[in-house]
């Protein structure tokens, strides 16, 4: 017979959302952050080169976004380490490559091209680079590690009860519902 209280302490498991929830986080908090740099980028580039300008803003959103993914999108629970920045680093450069190239695409074939067409060409590159980053994201970057064990929530074993009056105490064993049973003689 198992004893009714097992000695395996309680063990921190975060289920990682399923493809499609990560997904619609995925587009929640990058593509909005994307949506505010497509604002960014061309205000910046008044005052700079349009490279430059795209460059400065996609250091600092894949920062914001790397931090936004490990909290919520893939719920790791804690904030992105070293290891995911750099990760993430390397997709968000392939994805500055493609909407630096499609917008430089835009102005060779119109080169008197509006804002308005610049945005859309600028956000339907970095929808496309963005799709392509959350695969890279999901199984690579934020996946687990293979051998990685769980940590426990909280340490289990006797507990040393502190007595107001300063005699010392022998070691008590906490109980799920707050008492100690009762032995029957």
């Amino acid at each position: 017979m198992k004893p009714p209280l097992s000695k395996k302490p309680e063990v921190a498991t975060l289920a990682s959302p399923g493809p499609v929830a990560s997904f619609i986080r995925f587009v929640i908090f990058g593509g909005g952050v994307g949506v505010l740099c497509s604002f960014a980028v061309p205000l910046l580039a008044m005052t700079m080169p349009w490279a430059v300008s795209n460059a400065i803003i996609t250091v600092a959103s894949t920062l914001l976004c790397t931090e936004l993914h490990a909290r919520f999108t893939f719920a790791k629970g804690r904030s992105a380490g070293w290891r995911e920045h750099w990760q993430s680093a390397g997709s968000a450069t392939a994805a500055y490559l493609a909407t630096s190239a499609a917008v430089y695409v835009l102005h060779l074939a119109q080169p008197s091209s509006g804002t308005l067409t610049e945005q859309i060409v600028y956000l339907g590159a970095s929808g496309l680079a963005g799709a392509g980053r959350f695969i890279i994201l999901r199984l690579y970057v934020f996946a687990g590690r293979r051998g990685q064990t769980a940590r426990p929530l909280m340490k289990q074993g006797p507990v040393a009860v502190p007595d107001p009056t300063g005699a010392r105490q022998p070691s008590c064993t906490s109980w799920p519902n707050g008492s100690r049973p009762q032995l029957a003689a």
